[in-house]
């Protein structure tokens, strides 16, 4: 059973997701979504390939410094965030157009 309260209220919880709820929606944009969020895909996917250089790269950072780079880790993160945008656009959850950004 899935209780609000509780996990609103989780304590230390290190993840929060949340997609706002839209009050409308465009109906014909839904048509064309998946054309729209094509550079996406394509950034995006070159951006993985170098997510995997900076994963290699990071696996020695931590291993002989015991420290995840901050350029690094800020790097990931905001490929991540851009993708989770993107979805959220394609997945018809936000008509707002994602930003071409890592921020």
């Amino acid at each position: 059973m899935y209780d609000e309260t509780t996990a609103a209220g989780a304590p230390g919880y290190p993840l929060r997701y949340d997609v706002e709820y839209p009050e409308e929606l465009s109906r014909w944009l839904i048509f064309v979504k998946w054309l729209l969020a094509i550079p996406h895909f394509i950034i995006l996917y070159l951006l993985g390939i170098a997510s995997g250089v900076v994963g290699f790269i990071a696996f020695f950072a931590i291993l002989f410094t015991k420290r995840f780079p901050r350029g690094l880790f800020d790097f990931t993160v905001g490929i991540h965030r851009w993708n989770y945008r993107v979805g959220a656009y394609t997945a018809l959850l936000r008509d707002e157009y994602p930003p071409f950004s890592l921020r």
